[in-house]
């Protein structure tokens, strides 16, 4: 979708912004741009809506020489996100929303019922925040219609120039979380720039690592996290990548223990015997459709049923959450271990996830990717230093 061939910039006092940059973006892929200001990643983004136009080289846009495009056009077609929003002060939500719909001659109506359904789908209900100004929303709901008014032409191309770094940490994680919401629903191309590397990790389906107007290393969070590829860059990610890596690594159900499994509706003697025959001090309940309830402890099974003395489970998550998730749970709920389901399918309990295992979970993942090799044909007794 988007190729840069040979880019330079160069300035008249002899600064050179971006020098001989030459990758790809394939469509539907989401390339995060890292580091520290002044390292040209800005510089690389506009250059591609051609707020700035390259000194050398050639950047297409599906295929296409963009330098045949008529910079206005060009704009038109490609959504624009800054750190600052942008918005019309003198326009409501609504009307900002619409602004491309209207600069490309839709009618109102259906340029209006376009600003509605992407407030709708960033999570501003527009019957509540359509007509209210921007003054009267919170930095995270404007950063949300900024976004909103990107989309607004469906764009092929989002360009986002630290588009959460305003506000708080914790807005800043929630617009992160909606924002990956979005992208797999809408799959656009993204090139986003951050100077955060957790950001950049946690969002970015690869990672343009910058040094002084160079890219130092282009590849998967995982690969940046786990093999960096020149000094730089493992300065750049720090000492604490294995930490970093956490957020990049998803729990499969290779990494999860099986414990013992009763039922509600169990015999409360019957399933402590069963318990103990095991070697267990308790168990995970299930309800009658295999669904997760909670746990019980073996010695509170005295009479009734289980579910006289289920306690409910607190500390769960989804097949394919991230490890760092799973870990802060844990933290959360002071908890040894915690439940994994599949939401997708019957009979939902998947396994236990561990502090033991979560740790062997990211040896492995970080084996397989040296190895190139899926995470399950990796034997640990075989990995040393990982």
């Amino acid at each position: 979708m988007i190729r840069f061939e040979h880019v330079s910039k160069r300035y008249a006092d002899g600064t050179t912004a971006v020098d001989d940059l030459s990758f790809e973006v394939a469509a539907g892929e989401l390339v995060t741009l890292v580091g520290p200001s002044g390292c040209g990643k800005t510089t690389t983004m506009k250059m591609v809506n051609r707020l700035i136009e390259p000194t050398s080289g050639r950047i297409f846009l599906d295929g296409e020489d963009i330098s045949d495009i008529d910079p206005v056009q060009l704009r038109r077609r490609i959504g624009y996100v800054i750190q600052q929003v942008g918005l019309f002060p003198h326009k409501t939500v609504l009307e900002n929303t619409a602004t491309v719909p209207h600069l490309l001659g839709w009618k109102k109506s259906d340029a209006k019922k376009r600003a509605a359904e992407l407030l709708d789908l960033v999570g501003l209900d527009p019957s509540v925040y359509g007509e209210r100004y921007p003054e009267q929303l919170s930095g995270g709901q404007r950063q949300r219609v900024g976004v909103a008014r990107a989309l607004a032409a469906d764009p092929p191309v989002l360009l986002m120039d630290e588009p959460f770094g305003a506000v708080d940490p914790v807005v800043r994680e929630h617009l992160q979380t909606e924002f990956l919401r979005l992208q797999q629903e809408l799959h656009k191309t993204v090139l986003f720039v951050t100077h955060d590397i957790e950001e950049a990790v946690r969002l970015g389906d690869r990672i343009a690592v910058y040094g002084q107007g160079r890219i130092e290393q282009y590849d998967a969070p995982t690969a940046v996290l786990g093999a960096p590829a020149t000094p730089y860059v493992a300065d750049f990610v720090g000492s604490d990548r294995g930490l970093k890596r956490l957020s990049v690594t998803p729990i499969e159900e290779g990494d999860l223990e099986q414990p013992p499994v009763v039922r509600l509706e169990d015999a409360a003697k019957s399933a402590a015997e069963r318990m103990r025959s095991q070697d267990a001090g308790w168990a995970v309940v299930l309800d009658k459709d295999g669904d997760l309830h909670g746990w019980v402890n073996a010695t509170h099974l005295t009479s009734g049923t289980v579910a006289d003395h289920a306690r409910r489970m607190e500390a769960w998550l989804p097949v394919g959450a991230s490890l760092k998730r799973a870990f802060s749970t844990m933290l959360q709920h002071d908890a040894g271990w915690i439940a994994v389901i599949d939401e997708d399918r019957k009979d939902s309990f998947r396994g236990v996830l561990t502090p033991a295992t979560l740790h062997e979970a990211l040896r492995r993942s970080t084996a397989a990717d040296a190895r190139d090799i899926p995470r399950a044909e990796v034997d640990l007794e075989s990995v040393s230093g990982v």
